[in-house]
């Protein structure tokens, strides 16, 4: 019997469940004839509550979001965290910088007594998580790694070491040398450096690697003449939820 695969929102833009249905047509039919779908909003009208493997987009920020993860964390055998949201609260922590209130009044106007709001946070501070995929989106080679590995009842092997192993082995010119600033040099890497090859700059979607040498970090912006706040306002947009704590350590 095919597993059966559930996905599932909470507060993001969608675009990780999106993209993880933007597989090659080869990929994407045999994703099919591996799994049961039995429930996923932007591709079917059917849903069933009863499945083995939950995807989550999106993080928590609302109180009503919290029984309703932990309903599906009870029914899934396997919970997989999708998306930077999903993964370390991604961009909606920013958020979290100000007062609740504030930002209500702010959005809704006169209307913010009918909205409720909590700081956001990653699913994984709510329920326990067995799998990240990690990217804003994240890649569509990630998802079929870790859709496989899950299938085979294995820990999907994903990179922890930083965005710039990738970046040297693809040749690029360091983002520092360009006279930017960058936190590849501490976050995960598996992304293929895509936003450095692109002319841009690492925007740390993957999230930290789990022992960033945030001394090298350090090393590297007095190098260049910077200073520790103008990194992390970088790191605020993404990694706003904690990860910020942990480098200003």
């Amino acid at each position: 019997m095919r597993p059966k695969v559930a996905f599932f929102d909470f507060t993001s833009c969608e675009g990780c469940q999106l993209d993880a249905l933007n597989l090659e047509v080869g990929e994407l039919l045999g994703l099919l004839g591996a799994v049961d779908i039995v429930n996923f909003r932007e591709i079917k009208t059917d849903r069933s509550d009863d499945y083995d493997i939950a995807f989550i987009e999106g993080s928590i920020t609302k109180e009503s979001e919290i029984p309703r993860i932990q309903a599906i964390r009870n029914q899934a055998k396997v919970l997989v965290a999708l998306g930077a949201c999903a993964c370390t609260g991604g961009i909606n922590c920013m958020k979290n910088a100000y007062p609740m209130e504030d930002l209500l009044k702010g959005v809704y106007g006169e209307c913010a007594e009918y909205y409720n709001t909590i700081p956001a946070r990653p699913i994984s501070a709510v329920v326990p998580v067995d799998a990240y995929i990690r990217g804003c989106p994240p890649t569509t080679a990630e998802f079929v790694k870790v859709v496989k590995s899950l299938l085979l009842s294995k820990r999907p092997d994903i990179p922890n070491y930083p965005v710039c192993t990738e970046c040297r082995m693809a040749g690029n010119v360091c983002v520092f040398q360009r006279g930017g600033t960058c936190i590849g040099p501490v976050t995960r890497g598996g992304c293929e450096a895509l936003c450095v090859s692109a002319g841009r700059f690492c925007w740390g979607c993957r999230g930290l690697v789990d022992d960033p040498n945030t001394n090298s970090e350090k090393d590297i912006l007095a190098r260049y003449g910077l200073t520790i706040d103008q990194i992390l306002e970088r790191f605020k947009i993404y990694n706003s939820y904690s990860e910020v704590s942990k480098c200003q350590s």
